[in-house]
């Protein structure tokens, strides 16, 4: 998950990196002079996406009145599909040369990659300077290759660079990130230095093992629906086409990707991804019951599509489970094409044959998406 800016800088800052005093504001009604750091400022739109600068989503602004229309105009805007729901108003940094620095976890090496420039800005994509290595994920490692990457800085640099980059790999380590970029990152002419801008990707299965980005996440809530839903339900949900018309009810993130984008391909449209192990069925039908209650709010839903692959829970418990979950969600009344497989596949196939005006079960996806592709076409 990527870490809105302003959430990224506040704990970012409690792991010693430099940023600039900022605020937050959700409405122009909040923006106060006694509120706001010194002037002049940076409006920033707040979105987990890059880009905002050429969006027009990134303004200066020299007067009170300025940030306020500002922000007026963010609040709303769609960028790159995220709509824009909050802006943070920081001080503006001047007299100080833009840099680059970051780092990124390299799943195939196995290692973090360092990468840094001594120019900074919005292309820094094009920008020849920019050079890298891949080191072991070790802060030791890690300030080893910054030492070397900057050999032929002045020694100005060289020192801000390490200074920041122990601050980045603190981050990396105790947030668990994927990767921690900063770009801007404005460096002094006698070595001081101070992040302009914060990209902070999050491991989501840290969550449960780091209590502050839990917190954090939990209490902004409203900012991060899908990640504060997995830490409260433990299972994955995330509502992909709001007009879509095929509920899913599926075990395996992959798999259940994939399948998303087999009913594409087919022009067919699903309405959300889910993953639940099937672990997290057994003996208790709480999960079903959220999942079908969540698919039941789709104002256009005409089927509900389980793939299941039994593994640790017996099909008969999982039929017996599903059975229980649509009792207790009524405003579900729409045909379920049921695809088993696994252990227990006939006690499931004999639980569900009394249900057989409601629950079709199939042992074959290729079949049940015909099923269900029957159900989501129009009739004349």
């Amino acid at each position: 998950m990527v870490l809105l800016e302003h959430d990224a800088k506040v704990l970012a800052l409690v792991l010693g990196l430099r940023v600039p005093p900022g605020v937050m504001a959700e409405t122009t009604g909040s923006i106060s002079a006694d509120r706001l750091p010194p002037g002049p400022w940076i409006v920033k739109a707040q979105v987990p996406a890059g880009g905002r600068g050429k969006a027009g989503l990134i303004q200066p602004a020299a007067t009170i009145e300025a940030v306020r229309s500002a922000v007026q105009t963010m609040l709303g805007a769609t960028h790159r599909g995220h709509i824009v729901k909050g802006c943070r108003i920081e001080a503006t940094v001047a007299g100080m040369r833009e840099a680059y620095a970051a780092l990124m976890i390299d799943p195939a090496a196995a290692a973090v990659r360092v990468m840094l420039s001594a120019q900074g800005g919005v292309d820094i994509e094009s920008t020849h300077g920019v050079v890298s290595e891949l080191v072991a994920p070790e802060a030791a490692a890690i300030a080893d290759a910054v030492r070397r990457l900057t050999a032929k800085f002045s020694p100005s640099m060289c020192a801000a660079f390490a200074d920041a980059f122990a601050a980045l790999t603190r981050i990396m380590l105790e947030c668990e990130a994927t990767l921690v970029e900063v770009n801007p990152l404005f460096i002094g002419d006698n070595g001081s230095w101070i992040a302009g801008d914060l990209k902070l990707m999050i491991d989501e299965n840290a969550l449960v093992r780091r209590p502050v980005l839990a917190e954090l996440v939990t209490a902004r809530r409203f900012a991060y629906p899908e990640a504060a839903l997995k830490l409260a339900t433990g299972f994955d949900y995330v509502e992909v086409d709001a007009e879509g018309t095929i509920g899913l009810l599926t075990t395996g993130a992959g798999l259940s990707m994939m399948l998303i984008d087999e009913l594409r391909a087919k022009g067919h449209r699903p309405f959300n991804f889910v993953d639940i192990r099937t672990g997290q069925f057994r003996g208790n039908p709480t999960r079903l019951i959220q999942v079908l209650s969540w698919i039941a709010r789709g104002p256009k839903i005409k089927v509900v599509l389980v793939n299941v692959f039994a593994g640790i829970t017996h099909l008969g418990e999982f039929a017996r489970l599903f059975l229980e979950a649509l009792e207790a969600v009524p405003d579900l009344q729409i045909p379920i094409v049921a695809r088993l497989i696994g252990n227990g596949f006939d006690e499931a196939r004999s639980i569900f044959a009394n249900e057989s005006d409601r629950v079709i079960l199939e042992h074959d996806l290729d079949h049940a998406i015909e099923i269900v592709a029957s159900y989501t076409v129009s009739k004349p």
